[in-house]
């Protein structure tokens, strides 16, 4: 079974402007099932569009299956079955042999950035850069299923 071992933090945002970007992605991303032990979405870039199903959380660990679909197809699903979403882009930034995926949101959630690391196992090492802020790998209002719903801009 596909598995995502995935840490995630806040982000230090005086920081990230003096971090040397690459060019970020667009996302838009929508939800057509979000529960607390499933979601699936589908995501479209300007390029690619995937169909992504996710099962329940086992710490940081969860089945993961993703597909890549035409981009058109994308945009039609995205438009007619999705029932919330976001907007973000992201900018894949290499620190000491791992990919950190940084999301700058847009729309409801404009303000966050949350940066995220894909690991082999969920104890392994790897190098924190001094942009990285708190963890919140298990709060689960800053997944993205989460943030469709209950955007970032609307917390108290």
């Amino acid at each position: 079974m596909p598995t995502e071992i995935e840490r995630k933090f806040l982000f230090d945002h005086e920081k990230w402007a003096a971090v040397a970007k690459p060019a970020g992605k667009d996302y838009k991303q929508g939800y057509i099932l979000s529960e607390e032990k499933r979601t699936v979405r589908i995501r479209v870039t300007g390029d690619a569009a995937f169909l992504t199903l996710k099962g329940p959380s086992a710490g940081i660990t969860r089945s993961e299956y993703e597909y890549q679909i035409p981009v058109a197809e994308g945009a039609e699903i995205l438009a007619s079955f999705a029932v919330s979403g976001i907007q973000k882009t992201r900018y894949n930034v290499e620190v000491a042999g791992h990919t950190w995926e940084v999301d700058v949101f847009a729309g409801e959630n404009n303000g966050l950035i949350v940066a995220e690391i894909e690991l082999q196992h969920e104890d392994e090492t790897f190098e924190k850069p001094d942009w990285i802020g708190r963890e919140v790998s298990t709060d689960t209002r800053y997944t993205n299923a989460a943030l469709s719903v209950y955007p970032y801009n609307t917390w108290k």
